[in-house]
């Protein structure tokens, strides 16, 4: 009996520790997404060029299974992990050192709070394997003994499950970071080839990201709309704020295809139409050097449908960047303060992302890439009205719900889908570089 009760004490200490880690601290973890409408050709290539043995889920599955990282992986990580807990003691040491100067201190506080949520989580690893070290003794110890056998047996399945997933989280923060994740965005959409129906998409396209941002509690400020005849957009620009909301939605750039019958269609013929989409982090005056005198702000009279304040005031604002040409021009506002408040903040954010290029020759995709010249040609994802499917041929997934796409409930399919293959080109280099 007193092997049982070490065993349950054991076991029930297992638990609270598991009850703690899974209820009670929140963790940023991705898994790859399920898409029980949506097919996948591509998913299992991913993933076995980074996983040893990449599970599937059964079909109508609510949850998808942890991946198993290969022994190269681990191997890995296991050194960088050992080189991040080196160097945090070597910052604690200088920490406690009485004679460190201010600025020495300083720098060595700022760098363990940026390695303390990765040494919360190694401590955490190192304890999972320490567990999974004393059921492996307590199972050699109970050769005799077949219920504490298959109960240990159990619970180290349990333990080296949760080893796996805390391996994985750490594996995410060991994976190069863009800065500007955590940053809000500017959304741009433009209408490209095909005329007033493409104005129609663009409008519709605008609006399923303000469905979106609310779905996912953001705040989605509309900064100027130029519309068309048939009441669609020529082009839109929105300030969407919220928790790390450039990191979700900045693989959204790029060629729009849409394909449909027009609304003025009378013979019933499929058109081909292009928008597009351009996610922009945003920024201030703090990161950009913007002077004055390099800026030039000219007001005009705002026009439109009608209405009161348009063109009675000159509340219209255009402002233009000397040294870059760059301009913008937001008429949305009654005020002339309001207007060139919002046209500040989308010029500092394309500002901002011409020193990124600049400053990052190897990004994969610059900003007049991103644009493109609205041809129908250069695309990133269609959608087929026709046949209710939407694709999007970076990552070879297409979605046959294309209302839920359109009312931004189902556009985590194509988001989550882009992260997650993101991530493992982040660990194919990763393993590459060792």
């Amino acid at each position: 009996m007193g092997r049982r009760s070490r065993f349950w004490r054991l076991n029930v200490a297992a638990f609270h520790q598991f009850q703690s880690h899974f209820f009670n601290r929140p963790i940023n973890l991705h898994r790859p997404p399920e898409h029980s409408r949506s097919h996948l050709p591509n998913a299992q290539t991913l993933l076995h060029r980074l996983y040893s043995a990449a599970a599937t889920s059964a079909r109508g599955a609510q949850s998808q299974p942890q991946p198993q990282l290969s022994l190269d992986l681990i191997n890995i990580m296991e050194q960088k992990l050992s080189a991040i807990e080196n160097r945090h003691s070597h910052l604690e040491a200088i920490l406690n050192q009485p004679d460190a100067s201010p600025e020495e201190y300083s720098t060595a506080n700022k760098e363990v709070k940026k390695l303390r949520h990765t040494i919360d989580v190694v401590s955490e690893l190192r304890k999972k394997q320490q567990e999974i070290e004393g059921l492996k003794s307590l199972i050699d110890e109970a050769q005799e003994d077949k219920d504490m056998r298959e109960l240990a047996a159990e619970e180290l399945g349990q333990a080296s499950q949760e080893e796996e997933h805390l391996r994985y989280v750490l594996l995410k923060s060991l994976l190069p970071k863009d800065d500007a994740d955590e940053r809000d965005c500017i959304l741009e959409v433009r209408a490209g080839t095909g005329g007033e129906e493409a104005s129609l998409f663009a409008m519709e396209i605008f609006k399923m990201y303000e469905k979106y941002s609310q779905k996912k509690g953001w705040r989605f400020e509309v900064l100027g709309v130029a519309e068309s005849d048939v009441k669609g957009y020529k082009e839109a620009s929105a300030a969407i704020s919220g928790a790390d909301v450039y990191g979700k939605l900045k693989f959204e750039s790029g060629i729009h295809r849409v394909q449909r019958v027009p609304v003025t269609e009378k013979s019933g013929r499929v058109h081909t139409s292009a928008v597009s989409v351009v996610i922009l982090p945003q920024a201030d005056q703090v990161d950009v050097h913007m002077r004055n005198e390099d800026l030039k702000i000219d007001t005009y009279r705002s026009g439109g449908a009608g209405g009161q304040s348009v063109n009675t005031t000159d509340s219209a604002v255009r402002i233009t960047h000397i040294p870059t040409g760059l301009t913008v021009a937001i008429q949305d506002e009654r005020s002339q303060h309001q207007n060139k408040a919002k046209a500040l903040k989308v010029l500092c954010a394309k500002l901002y992302e011409m020193e990124r290029v600049r400053l990052d020759a190897n990004r994969s995709r610059l900003r007049s890439e991103q644009i493109g010249s609205g041809d129908r040609s250069e695309r990133i994802r269609t959608y087929n009205f026709p046949q209710g499917r939407v694709t999007d041929h970076r990552v070879s997934i297409t979605s046959h719900s294309i209302d839920g796409i359109m009312e931004g409930e189902d556009l985590d399919t194509f988001v989550d889908a882009l992260i997650l293959q993101q991530e493992m080109d982040a660990i194919a280099s990763l393993t590459c570089r060792q």
